[in-house]
């Protein structure tokens, strides 16, 4: 098998056609697990459909693999793809069940950052995360990402308005190497949304920032 890149337990790939049994097999026993956060394609008509839409100019997919076996652990998505000067996009990821905790979806995601950055040309990646969602948040944490800011009632998801949170990270430097720890520093643009923290608790909204960028965030 050809992967894109790898390091640590995990290796990334483009989803294929001939993906589909696997991935919907993995989908659907993973359902609980990704319960109410998100709903994979858990048929062969919305996996078909899920491959047109990361084919867009404005997205990519990646699947996250187990090295030693080469089975589907998770998947990775690049949303919203702005070239010109932002040069950005937003990130989702999941795991499949068995590979929930085991360290694939944090290396699976560190590799697909360090794809972004190095070959596909982005500079900045943000993943809105729901309070609840510890996972995402384990994961975030992991990869260095930190809590920004916050939007109220961004999502409806489960049949609620939830917030969402959201931050700008301007980061003067980034060390990408596949399985090392991301690190992010530098001056961070004005954050005047301290009382919304307080009163919506540990919402998340990270961004991974790849060079120098000037972004003002309002909070909403």
């Amino acid at each position: 098998m050809r992967y894109l890149r790898t390091g640590g337990p995990a290796a990334i790939r483009r989803p294929r056609p001939t993906d589909v049994d696997e991935f919907v097999a993995a989908a659907r026993r993973s359902r609980d697990l990704h319960h109410p956060w998100l709903i994979a394609p858990a048929s062969p008509e919305e996996y078909d459909s899920y491959l047109r839409r990361i084919r867009r100019r404005d997205s990519a997919g990646y699947l996250i693999c187990d090295r030693a076996s080469g089975e589907i652990a998770g998947y990775v998505n690049i949303s919203g793809i702005v070239l010109g000067a932002l040069r950005g996009g937003y990130l989702g990821y999941a795991a499949f069940q068995p590979y929930s905790g085991t360290g694939h979806a944090s290396a699976g995601v560190a590799l697909v950052i360090d794809h972004a950055f190095r070959t596909v040309g982005l500079h900045r990646l943000e993943a809105n995360i729901q309070p609840g969602n510890e996972s995402s948040r384990r994961v975030a944490r992991k990869l260095g990402l930190r809590l920004e800011g916050f939007s109220r009632d961004y999502l409806f998801i489960d049949g609620l308005a939830r917030p969402r949170a959201l931050g700008d990270h301007r980061a003067e430097r980034a060390r990408c190497a596949a399985g090392r720890r991301r690190t992010w520093s530098g001056p961070v643009g004005r954050r005047s949304w301290g009382s919304q923290q307080r009163a919506f608790g540990p919402e998340w909204g990270l961004e991974a920032v790849g060079s120098s960028g000037h972004v003002w965030l309002q909070p909403s």
